[in-house]
């Protein structure tokens, strides 16, 4: 398994939560309200272009809208590969993070 950067994590999580409407613009502006941070575009592209060629997720052309010029959206899935990444991950941070909360904030 690849392993995922944060911001690849970030990425393939929010294609997840969009599911059929998780293209460019629609996961920038999941990430910006979710992390309360504005993401730019190509803090979005980068990732995605490399979970791509990780095989973590496809992209496909959707359809033609008025709305849009007639121009098509480039829309994200994410594939057996990409939900076995993420499942990795969650795995090794509860293991990572098992213990975190025991800790008393007060001796550090």
């Amino acid at each position: 398994m690849i392993p995922l950067s944060r911001r690849e994590e970030q990425v393939l999580l929010s294609i997840w939560n969009l599911k059929e409407d998780a293209y460019l613009i629609s996961i920038k502006k999941h990430l910006s309200i979710l992390t309360d941070t504005e993401w730019s575009l190509s803090a979005v592209q980068k990732p995605l272009l490399q979970l791509e060629r990780k095989g973590y997720i496809m992209t496909y052309m959707g359809e033609a809208s008025a709305k849009r010029g007639g121009r098509r959206k480039k829309m994200c899935t994410i594939t057996k590969q990409g939900v076995e990444a993420l499942k990795m991950l969650k795995n090794e941070q509860d293991v990572l993070w098992k213990d975190f909360l025991d800790v008393e904030f007060n001796t550090i």
